[in-house]
C-alpha cells in the first residue's frame, strides 16, 4: 500500500501524522510512505530523517493525496484540501464530524473511506486514539488557564495556587475521563483548590481514591453546576461522548453569575463545545470574551506542544495503521472490532450513529456495507 503524510495546513497545527520510526516500521512490512517535504518540521523532524527511515519525499500536498491509497493526517481535511480527496481513498486522522456539517457533506461528498481517531474504541469503552491527546489536552488546560487568570492578560489577577497568607484560586473541572482527571491532577499540583465533576457515581469514586486532598468530587448536574462556578476562577470543560456532540452544560445566562475576569477552558470544543457561548478559536487568536468571562478554546490545544504530541500520537496510532495498511480497510474492520468502531462513513454513506445524529442524516450501520 502506498501511504501519505501530507504537512498539516490548519492553523498552528505544528505536529505530523507519522515520525520517521512510523515510516521505518511501515517499510518493513512493504508499504511506501510518501511524506510532503517539511512536513515533520514543526514536530522537530526534518526531510533527512524520513528519508533516511525509507521515506519519499515530495514537493507538495497534491502529489501526496494523488498517489496514496490511504492519507494518515492529524486533523480533519480543511476546505482547500476536499478537492485532493477521491473515492475509495482511505483517510486515518481526527475528524469529529459532529462538530462539522460542512466537513461531514465534504467527504460524503468526496465518498472516501474516513476513519476516526476519536472514535476507535476498546471493548472496555476506552478511546485508545484519543487517550494520548486527551492526556496532553488536559495537562495544558490548567496551564492556560493560568496564563489568563493573570490581570496582563485580561484575567482577575489571581495567581492558581496562592501563597502562603492568600488563598488558592478555584478550578472546577467537569468531566471525570481523561482531559478531566489530567487537568484536575495539574491543577492539584498548582496548588489550586479543586472540584471535579462527572454524574457517573463510580467513577467519582475512583477518582476520589486517587486524588489528593486538595480535589473533591461532586456529581455534576445542573444545580451543582450552577452553583459552583460562581465561585470558580477557572472552569475546564471536559466532557465527551465519543463520536458526538457534547451536550451544553453552561448556558450563556448562567455566565452572568461568575466572576469578572474569571476563565473557562473548552477543551470539549472539538466536538462542539460544552459551554454554550464557546466557539473554536486558534492558537494565534485563542480567546474572546463575553460577560467579562475569558473564554479560551482552542481546537487544537495539543498542537501548541508538537514534539511531545506527535511522539504520544504515532505511539498510539501506529499499530492500526500498520493493521488497515497490511489487511486493506475492508479486512481491517471484519477483523478488527476497534478499527470498525472508527469507521464513520464509506462510499458517502455514514457508518457512525452519533455523525448521522449530529445533524439528523441516515445512518448506515457498518455491517451492511461491507462484502
Amino acid at each position: 500500500m502506498i501511504i501519505g503524510i501530507p504537512k498539516e495546513i490548519k492553523t498552528n497545527e505544528n505536529r505530523v501524522g507519522l515520525v520517521p520510526v512510523g515510516v521505518e516500521t511501515l517499510r518493513q512490512f512493504g508499504h511506501t510512505v510518501i511524506v510532503e517535504t517539511k512536513a515533520g518540521v514543526g514536530s522537530g523532524f526534518d526531510d533527512a530523517a524520513y528519508s533516511e527511515a525509507g521515506a519519499k519525499i515530495v514537493k507538495n500536498a497534491k502529489e501526496v493525496f494523488h498517489k496514496a491509497d490511504m492519507i494518515i493526517k492529524v486533523k480533519e481535511p480543511i476546505k482547500q484540501e476536499y478537492h485532493f480527496i477521491r473515492r475509495d481513498q482511505v483517510l486515518f486522522t481526527y475528524f469529529h464530524f459532529a462538530a462539522s456539517k460542512e466537513l461531514t457533506h465534504a467527504m460524503m461528498k468526496a465518498q472516501a473511506v474516513c476513519i476516526a481517531y476519536e472514535t476507535v474504541q476498546r471493548e472496555d469503552n476506552s478511546l485508545p486514539l484519543l487517550i494520548p491527546m486527551s492526556e496532553v489536552a488536559g495537562r495544558m488546560a490548567p496551564q492556560e488557564g493560568a496564563k489568563y487568570l493573570e490581570r496582563t492578560m485580561g484575567g482577575r489577577g489571581i495567581l492558581l495556587g496562592g501563597v502562603p497568607g492568600v488563598e488558592p484560586a478555584n478550578v472546577v473541572v467537569i468531566g471525570g475521563g481523561i482531559v478531566g482527571t489530567n487537568a484536575a491532577k495539574i491543577a492539584a499540583g498548582f496548588g489550586a483548590k479543586v472540584t471535579i465533576m462527572d454524574n457517573n457515581l463510580y467513577r467519582l469514586r475512583q477518582l476520589e481514591d486517587i486524588m489528593p486532598k486538595n480535589v473533591i468530587t461532586m456529581m455534576s448536574n445542573p444545580y451543582n453546576i450552577r452553583k459552583v462556578i460562581q465561585t470558580a476562577d477557572l472552569v475546564i470543560g471536559a466532557v465527551l461522548i465519543p463520536g458526538a456532540k457534547a451536550p451544553k452544560l453552561i448556558r450563556k445566562e448562567m455566565l452572568k453569575t461568575m466572576k469578572p475576569g474569571s476563565v473557562i477552558v473548552d477543551v470539549a470544543v472539538d466536538q462542539g463545545g460544552c459551554i454554550e457561548t464557546c466557539k473554536p478559536t486558534t492558537h494565534e487568536n485563542p480567546t474572546f470574551v463575553i460577560d467579562n468571562v475569558i473564554h479560551y478554546c482552542v481546537a487544537n490545544m495539543p498542537g501548541a506542544v508538537p514534539f511531545t504530541s506527535t511522539i504520544a500520537l504515532t505511539n498510539a496510532t501506529l499499530p492500526y495503521a500498520v493493521e488497515i495498511a497490511n489487511k486493506g480497510w475492508e479486512k481491517a474492520v471484519q477483523t478488527n472490532k476497534e478499527i470498525k468502531h472508527g469507521l464513520n462513513m464509506v462510499d458517502g454513506l455514514i457508518t457512525y450513529k452519533g455523525v448521522a445524529d449530529a445533524f439528523h442524516m441516515k445512518y448506515t450501520p457498518v455491517d451492511t456495507i461491507l462484502r
